[in-house]
């Protein structure tokens, strides 16, 4: 099973996400069309998504907080999703600089999908790399295989290192 990520983004908007309302929860094509009645807008089908510790899918507007999605809670995977109209998934990221989830995380994407009978792709259609620095601690998202800080320009690891309880600075 995939393992929890914990929240490691910055303090002020874990607080700011409290007063947010969580994500709403799909089980199902039609819980999909429900939430899209009401919150279809110019995001282009893109929400913001979380798969939380029990493996339930829930969906936000695209510029909600991933935090405040899962309800504060730990997730098995969070990034951006992006529906056809008719519902299909169309791609799918783990980009969440809340959450930095492993690269790994897709077989929990999936499993959510399967679940609400949504068609998807067969993996994530980008995959965002995270690391934290071990120097200065900052989240980073690593392009192009370059695996050096951006704001210190220590060495990364290669490996995903957002251990449970980890915390990181920004």
């Amino acid at each position: 099973m995939t393992p929890l990520f914990q929240y490691v983004g910055p303090d002020s908007i874990r607080v700011a996400a409290q007063s947010s309302p969580a994500g709403y929860r799909i089980e199902s094509g039609t819980a999909l069309a429900t939430w899209w009645r009401d919150h279809r807008d110019d995001e282009h089908g893109w929400v913001t998504y979380t798969i939380a510790a029990n493996g339930d899918l829930s969906i936000a507007p695209r510029r909600s907080e991933h935090v405040a999605c899962a309800g504060g809670g730990p997730v098995r995977a969070a990034g951006e999703m992006r529906f056809s109209r008719d519902g299909d998934v169309l791609e799918v990221t783990n980009t969440s600089t809340g959450f930095c989830p492993a690269e790994d995380c897709w077989p929990a994407v999936q499993s959510a999908l399967d679940a609400a009978g949504l068609r998807h792709p067969s993996g994530f259609t980008f995959v965002a790399v995270f690391r934290r620095c071990p120097k200065c601690s900052a989240r980073n998202l690593v392009k192009d295989e370059w695996f050096v800080c951006e704001l210190c320009n220590a060495d990364l690891p290669r490996t995903w290192n957002f251990e449970p309880g980890s915390t990181t600075s920004c």
